[in-house]
């Protein structure tokens, strides 16, 4: 268990999963912050700055890779970890997700041990790594 809850940002236009993710987070004593399209979490993320953000590979507006993207190339949020999340397990979603410099890529439908550990990982591992050490 973690000494503190972090701040998640939560990014999914299904809303069946996002409040799968929300419980899950919350039980953790994580603060979730969904949202159901990339304009919204980029609206989000002017004002604020998560621990950590779930973005959802395929969204209307502006998908998880452009988000990631964008995130990766801003000051102020390139050290926050973003995890992708997609129902698609191939190649060219993992190429795609490394190029965007996604930190951890998650399979849907997702356990929510594994989902716990994945974020509970990212989070620690960027706490410790020197800035700007990915």
């Amino acid at each position: 268990m973690l000494s503190r809850g972090y701040t998640i940002l939560v990014a999914d236009d299904e809303p069946a999963i996002r409040t799968m993710l929300e419980m899950i987070l919350s039980a953790d004593g994580h603060e979730v912050i969904g949202v159901s399209d990339g304009k919204a979490a980029l609206d989000y993320l002017k004002d604020h700055t998560p621990d950590a953000m779930l973005l959802d590979v395929q969204m209307p507006l502006i998908d998880g890779f452009d988000i990631c993207s964008r995130v990766k190339r801003v000051a102020r949020l390139r050290e926050i970890p973003v995890i992708l999340l997609t129902g698609f397990d191939d190649d060219q979603t993992r190429e795609r997700a490394q190029q965007v410099k996604a930190d951890d890529l998650i399979y849907k439908p997702l356990s929510g041990k594994n989902l716990r550990a994945r974020i509970r990982s990212v989070i620690e591992r960027n706490r410790t790594a020197p800035p700007g050490g990915n």
